[in-house]
């Protein structure tokens, strides 16, 4: 008898317990872990050109990706690696130094020339890429990946990261870009276009009286 009557009494809790939770949703506090860096290029394609969703963009052009709390890596886009091209070299703030967003601190060299870009953040540079300083052809052929430029540790993401391109935008942005570049160079829609609508390894090769550093100053904010 009493194990009986103690069964009944759990079956009533069990009862109580489903008719007072059973619409009830369970949250769940989720942990941060490292936003993993891409290791080739990926994502959707916007006007020819990759654009992936796991990075952010600063409107010169540059990206920007979370490694961890206060840590971002950053590299150019491909529409900037491709208005780049086939660069000489490359320089690149030495880890220490405090960069200021849309500050000139990115450097690139073809033909003798030197063109800039923007930092998309504001921190002090830990560490550089030594392979894209050795082998400046990745940040074509890798822009996303082996071709990334710096880490920095940034103090307030939060500010810094409302001068980004919003994420619903960030599409447009790069349609328009690739128009005004159309727009600017007409040769480029025809001419450049390899496989499916994809850009050229290098677009300028086939433009020798093109100005690569005022086109590439006008899309990186330096010109």
């Amino acid at each position: 008898m009493t194990v009986l009557l103690v069964l009944a009494t759990f079956l009533v809790f069990i009862v109580l317990d489903y008719a007072l939770n059973h619409n009830k949703v369970v949250a769940t506090v989720p942990v941060e872990a490292p936003r993993p860096v891409p290791a080739a290029i990926g994502g959707d394609i916007v006007a020819g050109f990759h654009v992936p969703e796991t990075v952010s963009y600063h409107p010169g052009h540059s990206w920007l990706v979370r490694e961890r709390k206060n840590v971002v890596r950053i590299g150019a886009d491909e529409f900037a690696a491709a208005l780049l091209g086939k660069i000489e070299r490359l320089e690149l703030p030495k880890p220490g130094t405090w960069v200021r967003q849309g500050q000139k601190v990115l450097s690139f060299y073809r033909d003798g020339v030197k063109t800039e870009m923007v930092s998309p953040t504001e921190g002090e540079v830990m560490e550089i890429n030594s392979d894209v300083l050795g082998n400046p052809a990745l940040l074509r052929q890798e822009p996303y990946g082996r071709g990334w430029l710096l880490s920095v540790h940034v103090p307030d993401e939060e500010n810094t990261g409302r001068n980004l391109v919003p994420r619903g935008l960030i599409g447009q942005w790069m349609h328009d870009a690739v128009e005004r570049l159309y727009s600017a160079q007409p040769a480029l829609a025809g001419a450049v276009a390899a496989d499916g609508g994809r850009p050229a390894e290098d677009i300028f090769a086939g433009l020798p009286n093109a100005n690569w550093k005022e086109l590439t100053g006008e899309f990186f904010l330096t010109a």
